[in-house]
């Protein structure tokens, strides 16, 4: 149980230092990107170039998720929406940031000052984390996640849920390195090709 607990901890510990280093390479390299998408942007979408919203994250702390636009700017729905389900307002270049998850690069910072990791449950609105269990929250919310890798929207709210417990209760790096590689092929093929209903 001990050497579980004392394997658990340097896994922890080796996920941390792995985002540092690969989030700070990523908004190194993949910088001219970032432009390519800020210029689309800007020329095509209303409003600012970021979306900054509350989440809850570890341990049911508060931080503001960072994403590209793709949706004109609406206060309301900017504080009591989740944009990853509201897609009323997004517009036709949104769609295709969104599909091929450009939107979420901005979320590099996030994971190089500690909010979030690569790998975890996904962070939700407050008012969408109420009543969700406390497990959820013993890991740093992620970039992409089970949930994410195995139907995301398609998926039920208490599949996406159980996903996010999975995750937690059985971490480990090769389960983040099973998860990164999923998310390859949903970034390729899309999230219904890659749906996985949740038994039990």
């Amino acid at each position: 149980m001990i050497k579980k607990r004392n394997n658990r901890v340097f896994g922890r510990n080796l996920k941390r230092l792995c985002d540092v280093l690969f989030s700070a390479l990523g908004i190194v390299f993949l910088s001219p990107l970032w432009i390519i998408v800020a210029v689309i942007i800007k020329l095509n979408i209303p409003g600012s170039i970021l979306f900054r919203q509350t989440r809850v994250g570890y341990e049911g702390s508060r931080f503001k998720i960072l994403k590209f636009r793709t949706m004109e700017k609406n206060s309301v729905a900017e504080c009591d929406t989740d944009p990853d389900v509201d897609t009323d307002c997004v517009s036709f270049t949104g769609k295709w940031i969104r599909r091929l998850k450009l939107d979420e690069l901005p979320q590099l910072i996030n994971i190089l000052i500690g909010d979030m990791s690569f790998i975890g449950p996904r962070p939700y609105i407050e008012k969408e984390s109420a009543g969700l269990s406390a497990e959820r929250y013993e890991m740093r919310p992620g970039l992409t996640g089970l949930a994410q890798v195995y139907g995301n929207r398609e998926l039920t709210w208490e599949e996406r849920t159980a996903y996010d417990v999975d995750y937690v209760r059985n971490f480990s790096l090769w389960l983040d390195m099973k998860v990164l590689l999923r998310t390859v092929r949903v970034v390729v093929f899309g999230e219904k090709a890659c749906v996985r209903h949740r038994k039990g």
